[in-house]
């Protein structure tokens, strides 16, 4: 079978055959596909789309293009996966208490995409804490601890990382065929038994409106329990950043104050409890959401959650004590800068997507893939939309190290924040669950 047969099948709208999509997925492992014959493979996917079965062999391969874990442990295995926002460090808090419950999580995680933040740039701000560790160590982590955040290793499914490379160079992103076959090709292959997906939408979100952040809902969900992994979506509003910080140090140090109780965001904790209860009902710990629910408070309210986080950081090769003193360990800014309204009013819209470039103009975030972060800036105590505003109010606290780095993003901070004479409409924080 010749690349360009498979290639002009999906161009005339054909289903392809599992053999077809075998070719490709063994193309891009091996690179006997060219990079120009994947795009086109990609493209014509994009204009053509996938069935259901498509999707999910494409899923099954990709997965399987690399090593599947298997565990031996006494709990169900169970991971989430978010699609991305601004000041979005659930995932530190979730694992923890999740395990806290008696789940295990290895939870396979990235680094920052465009504006939104990545969960694995934000624990490179701990020193010494291993977010690349090898297979054994791994499971270690997770036997002893009930949980690990890592990234992506060499061996979990390569195939998705040659053509995710590839559709960010052809406009190919957009995708929801190959969106749902990237996300659960790498969550699968670390052996889950239930899943929980929390769909962005809104202003900060890659997704912006509700019906494409539901299709791509639907699409991860059917796929997911169609390999035998059951899995649930909640739709999340990411018209402003979900916690007050964003930045690399600043949310690790704002998730640190979550876990300890010193402050807690309460759209944070409302998007993780409902989170984790889902989880924990798939996974048969808990027997209702109003359980999970419970289940997951205590895990927080009674310290397990925190005393779970603080043995993984030790664990993985962080500091002992780190939850105890944040400060001591991450990186601070040379210079806070507090960006005030200008005018009265409310805080009518926020672009949340504006407010995570400003964190990539401080060099909070990258522009290229090579590019280097700058742990220590970012954006503190954000004021959230319906806010009464007078002109010497703060909007936020703005963390840099280079004065015209913090110019630059003081102007995009400026631009993302409308005030009006009237306040807005009161946005739901979870639109729907999908199941």
């Amino acid at each position: 079978m010749l690349a360009q047969e498979v290639i002009a099948a999906k161009r005339d709208g054909q289903v392809l055959e599992p053999a077809q999509i075998a070719n490709f997925v063994g193309g891009l492992t091996d690179e006997s596909w060219s990079e120009g014959q994947v795009a086109a493979l990609a493209m014509a996917i994009l204009l053509n789309g996938f069935d259901v079965t498509e999707r999910a062999e494409l899923t099954r391969q990709m997965r399987d293009s690399g090593t599947v874990q298997r565990w031996d442990l006494p709990g169900p295995v169970v991971d989430k996966h978010s699609t991305g926002g601004v000041g979005d460090n659930v995932s530190l808090m979730l694992a923890p208490a999740l395990a806290a419950c008696g789940v295990y999580v290895p939870m396979i995680s990235g680094r920052g995409l465009g504006h939104t933040g990545g969960t694995l740039d934000k624990f490179d701000a701990i020193p010494g804490y291993q977010t690349q560790p090898d297979t054994e160590t791994l499971h270690r982590v997770v036997a002893d601890v009930g949980c690990a955040i890592i990234g992506q290793t060499g061996d979990i499914a390569p195939a998705d990382r040659r053509l995710y490379a590839i559709r960010d160079v052809t406009a190919t992103v957009e995708s929801i065929d190959l969106i749902t076959a990237s996300i659960l090709s790498k969550k699968l292959a670390a052996g889950l038994e239930a899943l929980v997906l929390d769909v962005k939408l809104g202003s900060g979100a890659f997704m912006r409106d509700k019906a494409r952040a539901e299709a791509l809902a639907r699409s991860l969900v059917d796929v997911s329990t169609s390999l035998g992994c059951p899995c649930s979506a909640l739709l999340t509003d990411m018209n402003e950043p979900l916690a007050a910080a964003a930045g690399n140090a600043l949310e690790m140090a704002n998730a640190v104050a979550f876990l300890t109780g010193d402050e807690i965001d309460s759209r944070l904790w409302d998007v993780t409890v409902a989170l984790g209860a889902e989880l924990l009902v798939q996974a048969g710990r808990a027997a209702d959401i109003d359980a999970g629910r419970d289940a997951m408070v205590d895990a927080f309210q009674s310290g397990a959650a925190a005393e779970r986080f603080q043995r993984m950081v030790e664990a993985l090769g962080g500091p002992a004590g780190f939850i105890d003193r944040p400060w001591d360990h991450l990186a601070r800014a040379s210079q806070v800068r507090e960006v005030t309204a200008g005018q009265a009013g409310f805080i009518s819209a926020i672009d949340a997507a504006g407010l995570g470039q400003a964190v990539v103009e401080l060099g909070g975030g990258r522009r290229r893939a090579a590019d280097p972060i700058d742990y220590a800036v970012g954006l503190k105590d954000i004021a959230g939309l319906g806010l009464r505003v007078e002109p010497d109010t703060p909007l936020l606290l703005l963390h840099a190290n280079d004065d015209a780095r913090a110019d630059a993003a003081e102007a995009r901070v400026r631009a993302a924040i409308t005030i009006s004479d009237t306040p807005p409409a009161e946005l739901p924080l979870i639109y729907e669950r999908i199941s």
